[in-house]
């Protein structure tokens, strides 16, 4: 019985560090040579799932699907929309300036999150909530979010660009600051290894991580 207890539990371990191993990503700016159909392929680089099973009655205590809308990512957004929406040049530099331009302010992610609690417990905007998420990173620093807003009707776009999206999910875009140059508060972009979103509660913890390309920085 303690074997499969001990297996039980390397088994939600193992289920709740999701991207751990999964390839380095970079956080350098810069231009990028990305065409439209590269779109599902850079959606998939920045996005984890994780799940936080209960081995003792087979429950899902949460499931947590999010992309990193880093950088690299919203260059390939901008240019997917820009084709999908027949977008002219001029309306595509403007969407591609203030994407760039708010990617060097904020690390912004796309979640959609299942779990089997009630569905009010599981929304991240209320006081309520059985789940709390921060960004952390490899040097022990930790961060809330400056902002996280509901998509309580997700549209076509999200639907389309974020697959993962259901009804069956609740779906948030949640914004965290990123460090100022000087500072020593918040997430270290340029000495962290990794960073990860961590969702905490009562039911217990799970994260999703983003192994860093040191060397592109």
């Amino acid at each position: 019985m303690l074997e499969l207890r001990r297996a039980g539990e390397l088994l939600l371990l193992a289920l709740a560090l999701g991207g751990c191993g999964a390839a380095r990503v970079s956080l350098g700016a810069g231009p990028r040579n990305y065409a439209p159909d590269d779109y599902p392929f850079i959606q998939q680089r920045w996005t984890r799932k994780a799940s936080l099973l209960s081995m003792q009655d087979l429950d899902d205590k949460l499931t947590a699907t999010a992309t990193f809308e880093s950088w690299d990512f919203r260059w390939a957004y901008v240019t997917r929309y820009a084709e999908d929406f027949r977008l002219t040049e001029k309306e595509r530099t403007r969407m591609m300036t203030a994407e760039l331009d708010d990617a060097r302010q904020f690390h912004r992610f796309y979640i959609a999150l299942y779990t089997s609690t009630q569905h009010r417990y599981a929304d991240l905007t209320k006081p309520g909530t059985a789940w709390v998420v921060r960004l952390v990173d490899s040097q022990g620093h930790e961060i809330e979010p400056v902002e996280i807003q509901k998509i309580a009707k997700p549209s076509p776009v999200d639907r389309k660009y974020f697959p993962y999206t259901s009804v069956w999910r609740q779906a948030f875009r949640v914004k965290f600051r990123r460090r100022v140059s000087g500072s020593d508060a918040g997430i270290d972009d340029n000495q962290a290894s990794w960073i990860a979103l961590r969702f905490s509660g009562t039911e217990g913890a799970s994260e999703l991580q983003w192994n860093l390309d040191t060397e592109s920085r």
